[in-house]
């Protein structure tokens, strides 16, 4: 008869990550996952419609008319304070912005950029 010991599992996460090439492997599937996860907005309006918003909804939020909402949709620039006005009525709860430079991801907290922007 054969007796197994017993192993703790992360003693057996890393026997099994120090097989070649495995630790590599479950890296390109957690990043395939993350972007497989990842919704990508090509506007303003695309989150909106996950908030499950009408413009006109969002403009009572943000205490304006609609026709400014749909213009602010449209917008290919705008002031940092107007998008996160426009995130925050939109119920955003994490506004960031992802970047990548020189191969790297880095996550930009919007947040903090607004508060920067303002002192």
């Amino acid at each position: 008869m054969v007796r197994k010991t017993f192993r703790k599992g992360n003693d057996r996460l890393d026997h099994i990550l120090a097989k070649p090439g495995m630790a590599e492997r479950v890296a390109e599937i957690r990043e395939a996952s993350a972007r497989e996860d990842r919704i990508y907005a090509m506007n303003l309006a695309t989150i909106r419609k996950a908030a499950e918003l009408t413009q006109d909804e969002l403009a009572q939020r943000l205490g304006i008319d609609q026709s400014v909402v749909s213009k602010t949709e449209r917008r290919e620039d705008m002031l940092l304070s107007t998008l996160m006005d426009y995130l925050s009525a939109a119920g955003v709860e994490d506004a960031k912005m992802v970047v990548h430079v020189n191969g790297r991801e880095i996550e930009l907290d919007l947040r903090s950029l607004q508060h920067h922007v303002q002192g």
